[in-house]
């Protein structure tokens, strides 16, 4: 079995326990971000697996919009990413 060489570790143990992996990351075509979609990046760029500068690369996001996601899901948790929560969240 061939394992392809990268950057940074394969795979985070999260506080929770739960392990994420390079695999648990969408695909770098996503252009529908779901809240799921953007939890897994923010944790993922939180604990270390992928740099903050990949995954804006990666998925062609901006500075602006991955702090966003980011403020949104350290003030008030993963289901402020939701599009449809968006304005009562902002309100907050």
């Amino acid at each position: 079995m061939y394992l392809k060489r990268i950057d940074g570790p394969r795979a985070v143990t999260l506080p929770d326990g739960t392990v994420l992996s390079r695999a648990d990351l969408p695909p770098a075509s996503t252009r529908r971000w779901v809240a799921s979609r953007k939890a897994v990046v923010v944790r993922a760029v939180a604990h270390g697996l992928i740099g903050r500068d990949d995954a804006l690369e990666r998925y062609d996001l901006s500075d602006e919009e991955f702090e966003s996601w980011t403020r949104a899901v350290a003030t008030h948790g993963i289901d402020a990413l939701k599009v449809t929560a968006l304005q009562k969240y902002r309100q907050l």
